[in-house]
Order: structure tokens, then sequence, then C-alpha cells
């Protein structure tokens, strides 16, 4: 009598018990609404998806789907598995509480009472949810209790789409989206009677034995459509619980996902939307791709690619990397610290225009030259191993000759520029005095995004400003960094084709329909090649190599990454065409002309107070160039022979300014030419210059050492 007294005490405190846990579930709404999958997908600026990334480690969860978008088989089997009565019960099976009661009086097995309701309750709260050792009666009272309260305030179908989206299932997966998308690679709405009979055997035992899961699809097979073909739905069982298709990130965008994402910190939102514009990312990734097929014959397997708007700083493409070409395609190539060669040539100009030292038209010498620095003699040469004598400013930036670049730095100085760069947002982690002339040429590393944001400073006018990586209000105007008159200066140089002809021709991939400004660059070993530049409204970075570091083979300038950029920028203006700047005030415009003929007349961009009508050499009075000099090779130089190379491949390249050139070797007439070349000998030679009267206008030494050479064709 005691023991019934307490049973009955203890049912009472269970139903009361439950009943106010049931008063606290949660509405449709709410659970809804605190619904998180564990990946967060990337938006475009327009709101399509551009990346997928799994931002929650402990659980693998999709979006919230509608009861609408799951495939009539997967619910038609659910039920059938799982709750046969659901549409008519009001949350508790009355006819299977009885079996199962029945059944544990008598130690038999029956499909079990819990109804989709009262598992949907359990789901929604962990007080109702089954321990180790099971339910006790409290909370099967509970169950019950909430189940009923929750068909009173929630609809059926309401529940059902619940319980199939906070289900958990096999291992990590929860829910049916994530379940359809790492066992069958598709959506919940596309899944097939034989996919939904194995997805409804999982609930009840999410992680049996594949074996196990087969036999319990086909019951449920069978039970929906009256039919099942057994040995082929236990082939299927168990390549699905063998796959995971459902990588932690798809799209076309991952480099710039995992950036935003880590910007946006620790924000809940599994949204994120972006400044990227999801056509012209596709076209990049595309023409990357292609241009990488075309090099893959010279070692190239990496590029990435950034666009931002010059206006407003925002990025709309992020190209990290060539994906699938790739064997390090997880690098982000736009961050990557890179030498950029060439490309800090148009900085180093503007600052030594800006300081007054050099306009457009000034005279530089493009002939060998020695630097002595604390490592030994600094030796620039350009890139087709080639002088061109004296040349103006604007045809040694456009056709990108590396001589003049290393004589401008020396009138600036190399921790000078190494500030301007600096305030231009390129983060060099040592002062100019370590990078010494080389500088000039571009041995500092960078990344493409800094790079790229660099040029868009010159585009803006010398106004430097962050880049965004998501829309919104215009940024506040940028810092000024850089003279805007140089500037535009530099800007007109990058723009001109005749000027870059020298190097180029007349007729490159750099030739643009509208107006852009574009500098190409190549580092040390030929490791990286660049290609960044601007129009009207857009700045476009390009870089192609190997993220390993490892030389490419023979690719220039306009071979490698320019090819990309100019498809790129063609892209971005096939509206309109760009137009060219407005000169900024104080710039002016005048004529001007070289002694001797070394370039052409021509009209040119002056800042105030530095036009002048005549550009000659100093001491020419304006009639024609310097004296002849020798310019290769070098005073002193050592030439070591090679037996095993022919000799043809070894020849001394003797050069001058000098049209009519006359060549001495060790006092005997050698040839003509303001190029020749010599077969070398072992020993130690003068080479001389003369006139045709025979007097020596210069001469220099040279040691040959090494085995003989014979004179073998």
């Amino acid at each position: 009598m005691r023991a019934s007294r307490w049973l009955l005490q203890g049912l009472l405190w269970a139903s009361s018990t439950a009943v106010s846990h049931a008063h606290a579930l949660p509405s449709y709404d709410e659970v809804r609404s605190a619904h998180h999958a564990s990946d967060t997908l990337v938006l475009a600026r327009d709101g399509e998806v551009l990346q997928r990334v799994r931002t929650d480690a402990s659980v693998r969860r999709g979006p919230w789907v509608a009861l609408a978008d799951v495939s009539p088989a997967l619910r038609t089997a659910l039920v059938l598995s799982e709750d046969r009565l659901f549409w008519q019960h009001s949350g508790v099976d009355w006819r299977a509480v009885s079996a199962a009661a029945w059944a544990n009086l008598w130690n038999t097995r029956t499909r079990g009472a819990s109804t989709l309701t009262m598992q949907l309750a359990g789901l929604l709260d962990e007080d109702w949810r089954a321990g180790p050792g099971g339910r006790s009666l409290g909370q099967k009272l509970g169950q019950a209790v909430a189940a009923q309260r929750l068909e009173r305030s929630w609809r059926k179908d309401q529940i059902l789409e619940a319980y199939l989206n906070l289900v958990p299932l096999r291992g990590e997966i929860v829910g049916i989206d994530a379940l359809a998308r790492s066992l069958f690679g598709k959506a919940p709405h596309g899944l097939d009677a034989r996919e939904a009979a194995i997805a409804a055997a999982l609930v009840r035992g999410p992680n049996a034995a594949p074996g196990v899961v087969a036999r319990r699809a086909c019951t449920v097979l069978q039970d929906s459509t009256g039919a099942a073909d057994c040995p082929g739905l236990e082939l299927l069982t168990l390549g699905a619980l063998q796959r995971r298709s459902w990588p932690a990130s798809e799209g076309i965008a991952p480099h710039l996902a995992r950036r935003l994402l880590r910007e946006a910190g620790d924000a809940t939102s599994t949204t994120l939307r972006s400044s990227l514009d999801a056509g012209l990312q596709r076209f990049a990734q595309q023409q990357l791709a292609q241009q990488l097929r075309e090099l893959r014959g010279r070692n190239v397997q990496d590029g990435a690619l950034v666009v931002l708007d010059n206006a407003s700083g925002e990025v709309l493409a992020w190209v990290g990397s060539s994906g699938a070409l790739s064997q390090a395609a997880e690098v982000d190539g736009v961050l990557a610290l890179r030498q950029p060669g060439s490309t800090l040539k148009p900085f180093l100009y503007a600052q030594a225009i800006a300081q007054g030292r050099l306009t457009a038209a000034s005279l530089l010498e493009d002939a060998p030259t020695h630097i002595p620095t604390p490592g030994g003699l600094y030796i620039p040469q350009n890139y087709d191993r080639r002088f061109k004598g004296w040349v103006s400013v604007r045809t040694a930036l456009a056709a990108s000759l590396n001589v003049p670049a290393v004589r401008t730095l020396v009138m600036v100085s190399p921790d000078a520029f190494a500030r301007q760069l600096q305030a231009l947002g390129l983060a060099l982690p040592h002062p100019g005095e370590y990078y010494g002339a080389s500088l000039a040429l571009g041995s500092a590393e960078v990344s493409l995004l800094a790079l790229t944001n660099a040029y868009r400073a010159l585009a803006n006018g010398g106004q430097a400003g962050p880049v965004r990586l998501q829309t919104g209000p215009r940024a506040t105007p940028g810092r000024s960094v850089l003279d805007a008159r140089a500037a535009f200066v530099v800007g007109d140089i990058l723009a001109d084709p005749l000027a870059r002809a020298m190097t180029f021709g007349t007729d490159s991939v750099l030739a643009t329909r509208g107006w852009a400004a574009v500098k190409t660059g190549t580092s040390k070993d030929m490791r990286d090649n660049w290609a960044v530049g601007w129009s009207e409204r857009y700045t476009v970075g390009v870089w192609v190599g190997n993220a390993a570091g490892s030389a490419m083979w023979d690719v220039s300038g306009t071979s490698g990454a320019a090819p990309v950029w100019a498809a790129v920028m063609q892209q971005l203006h096939r509206g309109a065409a760009s137009r060219a700047p407005t000169a900024p005030a104080g710039v002016l415009r005048s004529p001007v002309r070289f002694g001797d003929g070394l370039e052409a007349a021509r009209t040119e961009w002056f800042l105030p107070g530095t036009a002048q009508p005549v550009f000659a050499l100093a001491g020419s009075q304006g009639q024609g160039a310097p004296a002849p000099r020798i310019l290769a090779p070098a005073d002193g130089s050592i030439v070591a022979l090679d037996p095993d190379i022919p000799p043809a491949h070894q020849r001394l390249w003797l050069r001058t300014q000098a049209r009519q050139a006359h060549w001495r070797m060790d006092g005997k007439p050698l040839g003509r030419g303001s190029e020749l070349a010599w077969l070398p000998w072992p020993g130690r030679h003068q080479v001389q210059l003369v006139d045709a009267r025979g007097t020596v206008l210069d001469e220099v030494h040279v040691e040959v050492r090494g085995a003989t050479v014979s004179n073998q064709k």
C-alpha cells in the first residue's frame, strides 16, 4: 500500500513537472529563427551566393529547409517508418502506447510508442531526451504532455518540417539538408524513393552499421512503394555511408571568403554580403585559367587577380589562385608577398617629378653602370640585355628600362623612396638602405592587393585609401600621399603606346580600346610576372608565377600576366570606353625637342616652373651626343670560358652609342659598328674605340679565363 502511494506521488510530481516544462516550449517561429547552419554563405553584391564556408566545426547542419522543399518520397518514408498515424493523432499515439506497454509486460519487441511530435519535443527540450539508460517514467510523461501542447500550438506541417531540420543523423550530421548533401550530393528535394528510405532508416539508428541501415531501408522502401531491390539498395547504402561529398568550402571566391570571415570576427550571421561582382569574378577566373593553360609549357601554374573600384575602393574581383591547375590552391596569391619587379618604377618617377628632380622630357642615360654597395658592385641590366643610350623619362618609364630607374633612385635616395612606398600602403619590412639601389627594380616584397591599391592611388590623383570587401556608404576622401600633378604625368606616360614601343612594340597586348595606364614587371630570375594598371573607373592587378617560387621559362612582360589584365579591362569597359583623365590645375603642356635628334619632337606635360623648349646633353651645345664611349664590356671585366659550350654561344658583345664605331683589339683592327660580337680568347686584352682617323676615344681592359676555345662551327 505504501509503495503504491509512493508511485502515485511520483506520477503526480512528474506530471506537474511536465506541465510546467511544456508551458516553456518555444513557438515554431522562435525555433526557426534560432536555427543556424554550420556554414556561412558569402554573397556577391547582388545577393548571389559566391562561396559556402563551414564555420562551425562541432556539427554539420544546413540551412532551414521548408517542408515543400523536401521530396515527397522522404516525407512518406519518414511517416511510415516513425509514426504511421502522425496525421491523425494529437501528439500521442495511444494505440502504440498500449502496444508498447503490453510488449514490456510480456518482454517482446515493438516499434515503440514515441511519435514524431514527441521526438520533436525531446529535441526542443533536453529534459525530455533519452539518457544512456533510456527515458525515465517522468521523462516519458513529460514528453507526452509536451507533444500534446505542441499539437495545440503548432500545425502538423510545421511539426514535420521542424523535425526534419532538427533530427540528429549520422555522425556530426544534423537535419535533412546536411544529410542529403553529405551522403547523396544533392538538395533534399531531389531525393528519390531509395535515398529517402535510407534517410528514414538513419533516423531510427543514426550510427548503425551499413548492413543494419540497409535492412531497415529495404523494409521502409517496401512499405512506401510495395517493392524493393534489397541487394541493390544495400550497395547504394554502403556507397552513401562511405561518401562525403559536401566539402567544407565550395564556390568561386574561397580566398575572399576567408578574408571576409576573418574581418567579421565572431559575428554569428550565416550570410555575409561582399562587394564582389559575381559575373566579373567568373570571367576573371576563366581568363586566368585559360592563360595559365597556355603557359603550362613554360613552367607556370599559379596566378592571382584583383579588381578595385577607383572611387570606393571596393573589391570587385578576387581570384586568389588558379584552383585545380595549382599544387598550392589554398595559397592566396592576392595576399602573398612577392617581389614586384618593375611595377614600383611609376612611384619612383612620380616622386622624382614631384620633387622637381626630373620632368617627363628629362634625359637619362641607359648605359652600363656600376654602383658600389656594401655587398659589392651592383650592375643593373635591362630585360633584353641591351642598352638604349640617352632616353627621356617618358621612354625610360614606358619602355621599362632599368638603368635609368636606378639612376633616378640615386637622385631620390632609397630611404626617401621607401618612405614613399610606405605612405602608399606598401608595408616594407626594412628601411630603404637595406634594399639599396635594387629597390628601384622591385627587390622588396609586396602583396598584389597592396600593389594594386597603390596604383589606385595614382588613378585617384595621389589620394590613398583602404580597400573594402563589403558594400556600404562611400568612404571618406583618402589621404594625399603623392602630388596629383606628378601622378597625372606618370599616368599619361603609362598610357602612351608610342613611348613603350621601344620594348613592347606598337601593337602589344597592352593597347586597350579606351584610355588605360599599365605597367608590367618581372622579378629576379623570372619568378614573378605582373601587370597592374588603371582606367577611368577601375584598377586591375594580375600576377602569374609559381607559389613554390620556382622560375618560369621564357615569360615576358606581355606574355605572362598582361593578356589577362587586358582581357579583364576590356570586359570592364565593354559597355563604354574609358576616358582619359583631365589634367589637374598647374600642369602645363608645352612643345619640346631634343638635341641631336635623340627623340622626336613632341608636346609634353610639365609641372610649374619645369618646362623648357629643348632638352640636350650637357656639353653638346644642343648639337649632338657626348663623346662616344664603350658601353660594354665594363672595364676590368673577367670572362670565364666553358669548353663544353659551343663558341657561338660564348661571344662577348662590344657596344657603344656611336653609330659609326671602329674597334681595336690589342692594337689591331677588329671591326665596325655600334655592336660587335667578339670570340673571346684566353688572356688579358685591351679593347679600344677609335674614330675614323684612329684617335682613341675610349678603352677598357678585360681578362678571359678558361680553356682554349676552338674556332669550330
